[in-house]
């Protein structure tokens, strides 16, 4: 009887370890190497008529899309959690710090001298890129995503310079800030 037992638990055990049991039907997104394809594609700016009046220099508006990318990776760092409520992306900004540091600050003084240039205040302008990225965190459901891959790529060994990292969101064009148009 024992022995009758035994075999049929050992049966069972066999036949529910052939089974495969109903998982998840989709596998996990495959990770991608960091590349610089994280940037909301949002609907195209209307020509402005005046441009040449108030359009920025190629070197004026990679100043301002540095610090753009810098406020956008700020407010992510804020707004992105993790499952407890931590903050999802601190270590990774930690790093972004360490590697551009020296850069940023260069940056904030190249922004002293287009902000003279072109009559805007700093602290108007970093207010307005955080305040239009949080706006964002609630509408964009990669909002988190797009930042880390952001953060990636900013860390990867081929980024050399944050001329090389397109902000997230191109605030620009909703801001006024273009680009000259060659000539």
């Amino acid at each position: 009887m024992k022995l009758t037992q035994v075999a049929l638990l050992i049966a069972g055990g066999l036949a529910i370890a052939g089974c495969q049991m109903d998982g998840a039907k989709t596998a996990a997104p495959v990770k991608k190497p960091p590349a610089a394809d994280y940037q909301f594609a949002g609907p195209a700016s209307a020509p402005v008529a005046n441009l040449k009046a108030i359009c920025y220099t190629d070197a004026d508006i990679g100043v301002v899309r540095a610090r753009m990318f810098h406020q956008e990776l700020v407010v992510a760092t804020l707004q992105c959690q993790t499952p407890s409520g931590g903050r999802a992306f601190e270590s990774i900004y930690a790093s972004y710090l360490g590697k551009f540091g020296g850069e940023l600050s260069t940056n904030a003084r190249s922004l002293q001298d287009v902000s003279r240039r072109k009559r805007f205040n700093i602290d108007v302008l970093v207010t307005e890129f955080s305040n239009r990225m949080a706006q964002r965190a609630p509408v964009d459901k990669d909002f988190c995503a797009r930042n880390l891959r952001a953060l990636e790529w900013s860390l990867d060994p081929k980024v050399a310079s944050l001329s090389q990292t397109p902000p997230p969101y191109d605030l620009g064009p909703e801001m006024n800030i273009y680009p000259c148009t060659a000539p």
